[in-house]
């Protein structure tokens, strides 16, 4: 059959069809080279709804189980509440790394998830294990009394399972949009601010009402019969993909890709901290559990606004120059507000980072996929994508857990002045990843010979 090769920066561009040699010589120098039907229609605007609809609420459920953690953080720690044993209860950092390491296997579970995706023939027998998984961890997880019981429910089996249905669910959207990608991708992704905007309140609210076991439960019920349904719906446009899974050495030596690998590191890493802890935080202001839970709601609710807003900004100015502009109010706002709040700013200054940092955090976690496709090329995307969240997972790994120990380190007198080494810490991480991005758009504009100021 023949086929045709996605080799543009612009994924609107297409190449004619060449000879089978000339292709297949290309294909083995090209990153993540992928063949497509050319049988492939134009997907008619139901086919485009039903995607929008499916991967927000992919990422409603996934994304927006891992942002609520925070509660879940809180709740952990608190000697009258905490189903664990008091020292192991005193552990910030052991404790977040329940939450960063469930987040961090949604995304680092790519490497291991798209090898699989392109070579089972219905992605769906992936998709629909991935809904049993998640929603079978939450629900044992509501069992646990100790941490090794929370890291293998809350944990490793629900991050599984989320990564078996994020990743498949995530490649195939782009191929459904061409000119408005960065708008749609960006309303998918605000499913995950969405996300934490309802199950945060939620979530607080049952912990206090039904306890912990049945909060667990009932949000694996509720996970199951979000995801179920999406699992289902998994398809490609194009066809399964038939190149590599895994990232071209030549590819994987150019600046633009280390420098995006380490940008995605560090944003990672830094992203989560404020999530960890911002509950436990407004605590140390006075604010009451609930309240506390209501301010991250508000974060994760205009942290969906904004990446529907910046998405539609980024098809205007260019994706590249949202992501950096997203990346350095994120880093401003925790060395400007944070750090502000915590030195005796007060809670009026702490209201505005919860908003400041939920708009500005919401530019780099919606565009960078579509920033991926438009730097590497849609034949491209699967392998950069999955490595790329590879990392982010890494990342994830050690930036809450990192800020626990830190946290753990400082006087036990419960004032916001214990976070002035967090925040900085945070702070830097989010200072470098802006640098790197920074990097990412000046050196994909000198590979390709032209700098446009719209990119």
């Amino acid at each position: 059959m023949s086929s045709i090769q996605l080799r543009s920066h612009r994924s609107e561009d297409l190449e004619l069809p060449r000879s089978r040699d000339t292709s297949e010589a290309e294909e083995r120098e090209d990153a993540g080279s992928g063949t497509y039907s050319l049988t492939a229609s134009p997907p008619t605007r139901k086919k485009q709804a039903l995607v929008l609809l499916s991967t927000f609420f992919m990422f409603f459920q996934t994304i927006g189980i891992n942002q609520s953690y925070g509660i879940f953080q809180e709740y952990y720690t608190t000697p009258s509440t905490t189903p664990l044993p008091l020292s192991q209860a005193k552990n910030l950092a052991a404790v977040a790394f329940v939450g960063t390491l469930g987040a961090g296997l949604t995304w680092g579970g790519s490497i291991f998830i798209n090898p699989v995706v392109a070579r089972v023939k219905d992605v769906r027998w992936v998709t629909v294990a991935g809904s049993v998984m998640m929603s079978v961890g939450l629900v044992a997880a509501g069992e646990a009394r100790s941490l090794w019981q929370l890291y293998l429910t809350q944990s490793l089996c629900y991050g599984l399972g989320s990564s078996m249905l994020y990743f498949p669910m995530v490649s195939m959207a782009p191929e459904y949009f061409d000119r408005h990608r960065g708008a749609a991708m960006g309303f998918i992704l605000s499913g995950a601010g969405c996300g934490g905007l309802v199950l945060s309140p939620i979530t607080r609210l049952l912990l206090d009402t039904v306890g912990l076991r049945w909060t667990l439960r009932l949000l694996g019920l509720l996970t199951l019969a979000v995801t179920l349904p999406i699992s289902f719906s998994a398809s490609w446009r194009f066809g399964r993909p038939q190149g590599r899974t895994r990232v071209n050495v030549s590819l994987a030596r150019k600046p633009t890709f280390i420098l995006q690998s380490l940008a995605a590191l560090l944003q990672a890493s830094g992203n989560f901290v404020p999530l960890t802890f911002l509950t436990t935080f407004s605590t140390t202001l006075g604010y009451s559990s609930a309240f506390a839970a209501v301010l991250l709601a508000l974060n994760n609710g205009v942290n969906t606004v904004s990446r529907i807003l910046l998405g539609a900004l980024a098809d205007v100015i260019g994706r590249q120059n949202m992501i950096v502009v997203g990346m350095l109010g994120s880093a401003g706002c925790v060395w400007g507000l944070w750090l502000t709040a915590a030195a005796g700013g007060g809670k009026a200054v702490w209201v505005a980072f919860v908003i400041g940092y939920g708009m500005m955090a919401g530019g780099y976690n919606a565009l960078l996929p579509t920033v991926i496709a438009e730097i590497y090329g849609i034949q491209a995307y699967s392998s950069v994508n999955g490595f790329v969240y590879f990392v982010r997972g890494i990342g994830a790994f050690f930036g809450s857990p990192v800020g626990g120990a830190i946290l753990d380190s400082s006087s036990s007198s419960g004032k916001p002045s214990e976070y002035m080494n967090v925040i900085i810490y945070d702070g830097a991480l989010l200072l470098g990843a802006s640098l790197c991005v920074m990097g990412v758009r000046f050196f994909d504009a000198a590979e390709k010979g032209r700098w446009k100021l719209k990119a």
